[in-house]
């Protein structure tokens, strides 16, 4: 037993470390300002602009409907909850590794009877014997001098700790994605909307061609040209009402159930506006996101890979000791002088193993490939923020020019079709005033829906929405 105690003592000082690369965390691959040029508003970070990970996901999107959908989608949706799970399944082998470190004891019982043959019995004659035991002892607790246990202990937390960071990312990109199809099913509502009025002008305008036809005023040209008009607009109410029709499919698919009527939008002129975020003034934010932190999580496990690798090169001490008792009678089982135990302690020196050495290179290319992910996940976060802003940037210059553009055509439109009632003109100008009026309503609505769904865009890839977690050590 002062063996035992003196290898415990010796296994606790000299375990205090593992053979595990000191993990530095690399240089971002990535510019350390945004990317600047007449793309991108060059302003400074203001407190009316709030940082999109300081920002909770109720007060971006301030539509109270939206908001009820996001809970729908939080609540039920299984992606997420399927995330949620994977932690668990994380945790739990977490523990399970972290368990490894310490003895397992085990307390067992046992009664053997057995008869030995004549001509193995000192008096040349049969004997039955019975044996009762109770013991209580530790089996196979490896001693971990070299950190291995260790090493795939930091290795498990380090897996549980990304799979903790991609929940929250899954939750990130959810949101996002509910606010963009909250947002595309009200475009394609609003443009549904847009040809069915249009429709029902270009039905009056071909019914009055007609009567203009029929008093000798327009020819038969004039009315196949109103139908052409007519009739576009007609085939462009089926095919926004489908539009709208896989947008809630999508709607609903995310949310995890139906969404109420109620809560869905007429057009997106019934969405409230969405907040102004800051993206800040460095691109070190980036390191915040969850996807990234996760990306390191899984680096600094692939670091932990090396130590336990490294380990295996080293002896492995192995011991099972027992404490107990036994007796030939129940009633003797804890007499005095019946008491047992084993000590039995184990070493194995490896001397030649070639799956050890493959296995060492195996982790240390894991950690290359681990690297090379996180790096490339740092740059495509720079590239997503950075492509966001350059369509802020843009936007609304262009949203503007457009809102020019379908007012003067608007007002084209008006004179066009009044030179045609005074016969100053034909009616093929008004034919293409409707026609030009039309796509550029529609143009409009979809510039609107671009500077909307970007906005939720860029809270996504800065990393907003994604709530706090608890740091685990």
């Amino acid at each position: 037993m002062k063996t035992l105690l003196w290898i415990v003592i010796f296994s606790l000082l000299l375990g205090c470390g593992t053979l595990s690369p000191k993990y530095t965390r690399p240089k971002a691959p990535i510019p350390t300002e945004w990317p600047h040029g007449k793309a991108y508003k060059d302003r400074q970070a203001s407190s009316k602009e709030p940082m999109a990970d300081k920002l909770g996901w109720r007060d971006f999107f301030t539509d109270p409907r939206l908001q009820k959908v996001i809970r729908m989608a939080l609540k039920n949706n299984r992606d997420l909850k399927l995330a949620a799970l994977n932690v668990e399944h994380a945790r739990a082998l977490y523990g399970v590794q972290r368990a490894a470190l310490f003895p397992s004891f085990n307390a067992s019982g046992s009664e053997i009877k057995r008869r030995s043959a004549a001509d193995l019995t000192p008096f040349r004659e049969p004997r039955t014997t019975k044996e009762l035991t109770v013991n209580l002892g530790a089996t196979s607790w490896e001693i971990d001098f070299f950190g291995r246990i260790r090493s795939l202990k930091r290795r498990a937390l380090q897996e549980y700790l990304a799979t903790e960071q991609a929940r929250r990312s899954a939750r990130i990109a959810l949101i996002s994605e509910v606010g963009q199809v909250y947002l595309t099913l009200a475009a394609d509502r609003e443009n549904l909307k847009l040809a069915m009025d249009t429709y029902a002008t270009q039905l009056n305008s071909y019914n009055l061609i007609k009567k203009l036809f029929k008093a000798g005023l327009a020819t038969e040209l004039d009315i196949r040209r109103a139908q052409t008009q007519m009739e576009a607009a007609r085939r462009d109410i089926p095919r926004y009402t489908q539009l709208a029709a896989l947008d809630l499919n999508a709607l609903n698919l995310l949310t995890g159930k139906p969404v109420p009527k109620n809560l869905l939008p007429v057009d997106l002129k019934s969405v409230a506006p969405i907040k102004a975020i800051s993206p800040g003034l460095s691109s070190e934010v980036l390191l915040k996101r969850p996807d990234i932190i996760s990306a390191e999580h899984r680096l600094k496990a692939a670091y932990a890979s090396i130590g336990a690798a490294r380990a295996t090169f080293f002896p492995r001490i192995i011991l099972t000791t027992e404490i107990g008792t036994a007796s030939d009678e129940l009633s003797g089982l804890f007499s005095s002088g019946n008491g047992t135990w084993s000590f039995i302690p184990r070493v194995t020196m490896p001397i030649f193993d070639a799956r050890t050495w493959a296995a060492y290179r195996v982790s240390k290319t894991e950690r290359k490939i681990a690297l090379a992910e996180y790096e490339k996940a740092i740059q495509t976060a720079f590239r997503e923020v950075a492509d966001a802003l350059a369509i802020q940037g843009t936007i609304n210059d262009e949203i503007k020019a457009q809102e020019s553009l379908t007012l003067a055509a608007k007002k084209t439109y008006q004179l066009s079709r009044n030179r045609y009632l005074i016969g100053l003109d034909s009616y093929l100008s008004v034919l293409d005033a409707q026609r030009t009026l039309y796509i550029q309503e529609q143009i409009l609505t979809h510039l609107k829906l671009i500077r909307s769904a970007n906005l939720v865009r860029l809270y996504a890839v800065l990393g907003g929405g994604g709530g706090s977690i608890q740091h685990h050590s």
